[in-house]
């Protein structure tokens, strides 16, 4: 039977840090294991303007201090013992305190447990000068007397560390995953008290945990056609709102021989997606684009679109504000062809109106005959009554993209643009009110969601000019200003600059001529028009057909 003796848990701690050119680590040799991350090319939320603060204030650090360290293997002995090594005293390779690695360089620490008898189990970590990466070796010598079930676990057991100001909003993003069968399997426990849990079979390219920004990555050297994962989360709520905590699990097969080794890469930095990406190994896959109804609709728009567009433009323009609005313009002029067609068709629509007061007049008593020859009159000037809506929602899907890409890409973290717009990935805050605004539960007062609302309400002005639809002037603007108080202020600076260029742009329409004339046109079917008026005479047709059978079924009840 396999006993811990009282001398192993007598043994002192040593920590040692390695420091690169990306990171600095605390590795400890109780379990051998990775004690804390600092990554140095990112700050903390609350001291990232205060230059002098200690090192350890003011930048990120990534793992979870609830268990002391992470990077643990766990297995069952054949006598039913559950060891995790998290609890054993490794033995250190290096000496010293504290390494420096060069650029170019590397760094190899092994740890080193041992059972007795050449029994063994050893971790070794190489570093790099220059990447967040390390290559993990885990040997294990004379085991195949010890370890059952023909599997052990490599587990990374205590989720990612709460780095930002707003811990409610990183929950929301925070998630366990892992790669396997071509596609990301995700365990997301949402909702407070919710635990959730998933088992794999199979190959597992990689299991890991992210947070908004940040991610931690176990990959095995060579995947296992025979091997597996487990992931586990919970949610939580303290003091600070809502908290998810995740576990995750590479299962490797344990070939029941004298000596194994088994390769691993583990990650543990950025949510950079080109950085991802050159590993060559779907890591990629970790990058949240954001999706609509579970779908992954939106991550071709922002992974082919808008990320490789505003890293373009970055490279000429350091501010990421400018790069927006550069961005919106692009948009702006992408879209120009549809908007002017729109715009024709809206100001058409207008010089109709007095054509459509005389039906109403003709045939007061009969709404179905006034919508019928209004679709006439669409078909006969080739008019689409729904091209003025064509360029909005065409940039929807883009909306939706920039809704996500603003709150997880990392490239715009903490980026100000001016005044006082101090960070475009969280709202511009101007003012804070001492209530909350029913409804929508928004007690924040976002500057540039007040600018949005007077464009929109500007813009609504010089679009609707039918009567009916005047109370629409001053109702979409206010519900548009409220919810977007809570929106990232990268989100609404592209908005409000979009909605700017389209009344520059609906000004300069307006005030050129453009088809002022109504003419009919040569083949109204072609237009547009002749399909509203088929399905216009198709309803005609049914409403005549209920008529019918009403008037028939009213002749059968008198027989009765």
């Amino acid at each position: 039977m396999l006993r811990l003796s009282k001398k192993d848990s007598e043994k002192p701690e040593q920590v040692i840090t390695i420091d690169n050119d990306v990171f600095k680590a605390e590795m400890t040799s109780k379990g051998g294991r990775i004690r804390k991350f600092y990554l140095k090319n990112y700050q903390t939320w609350y001291h990232r303007d205060i230059p002098d603060t200690n090192f350890y204030d003011n930048h990120v650090q990534l793992v979870n201090q609830m268990e002391g360290g992470d990077f643990n293997l766990l297995f069952v002995t054949k006598d039913g013992q559950l060891i995790n090594t998290k609890n054993l005293p490794f033995e250190s390779s290096l000496t010293n305190w504290q390494y420096t690695i060069g650029t170019t360089d590397s760094l190899t620490l092994k740890y080193t447990y041992s059972f007795g008898e050449e029994k063994e189990i050893i971790k070794s970590y190489t570093f790099y000068g220059n990447r967040y990466s390390a290559n993990v070796d885990i040997e294990l010598k004379n085991l195949d007397d010890i370890i059952s079930s023909y599997t052990y676990d490599v587990m990374w057991e205590t989720g990612i560390n709460f780095v930002e100001d707003n811990s409610v909003d990183e929950a929301t993003f925070t998630a366990g995953s892992a790669y396997s069968g071509g596609e990301q399997v995700i365990v997301d426990a949402s909702s407070e008290g919710e635990r959730v849990q998933k088992d794999i079979s199979g190959r597992v390219d990689w299991v890991g945990v992210k947070n908004k920004y940040f991610g931690i990555i176990i990959a095995p050297h060579t995947p296992y056609n025979d091997g597996g994962a487990f992931l586990e989360g919970y949610n939580q709520s303290n003091q600070y709102g809502a908290r998810e905590y995740y576990s995750v699990t590479l299962k490797v097969p344990f070939k029941n021989q004298n000596y194994q080794k088994d390769s691993f890469i583990l990650f543990i930095g950025p949510m950079v997606y080109d950085l991802l990406v050159s590993y060559d190994r779907n890591f990629d896959a970790i990058y949240d684009f954001g999706s609509i109804f579970g779908l992954q609709l939106l991550r071709p728009i922002s992974e082919y679109l808008i990320l490789p567009l505003f890293l373009f433009l970055h490279k000429f323009i350091p501010n990421y504000g400018f790069v927006i609005i550069v961005f919106t313009l692009i948009i702006k002029i992408a879209l120009y062809p549809l908007t002017k067609q729109s715009y024709k068709s809206m100001k058409r629509m207008q010089m109709l109106q007095p054509k459509i007061k005389e039906l109403k007049e003709k045939y007061p008593d009969d709404q179905q005959k006034v919508q019928k020859e209004t679709m006439r009159l669409y078909s006969t000037y080739g008019i689409n009554p729904a091209g003025g809506c064509l360029p909005m929602l065409l940039q929807m899907p883009i909306l939706f993209a920039l809704f996500t890409f603003f709150k997880v890409t990392i490239e715009i973290r903490h980026e100000p643009f001016i005044l006082w717009i101090t960070n475009l990935s969280s709202p511009d805050i101007i003012t804070t009110l001492p209530f909350k605004i029913p409804l929508f539960g928004v007690d924040q007062i976002s500057g540039l969601a007040l600018l949005l609302g007077i464009t929109m309400f500007l813009q609504q002005k010089m679009s609707i000019k039918d009567p009916s639809q005047k109370a629409l002037v001053y109702i979409m603007p206010v519900m548009f200003t409220v919810l977007f108080m809570s929106f990232p202020s990268g989100l609404n600076l592209y908005y409000f600059m979009f909605n700017l260029f389209s009344i520059a742009q609906q000004y300069y329409i307006n005030h050129h001529k453009i088809d002022e004339e109504l003419v009919p046109v040569k083949d109204p079917k072609k237009k547009g028009g002749g399909f509203m008026s088929r399905m216009m005479e198709a309803a005609e047709k049914q409403a005549k057909t209920q008529k019918e059978a009403q008037r028939q079924s009213k002749k059968k009840n008198k027989k009765f």
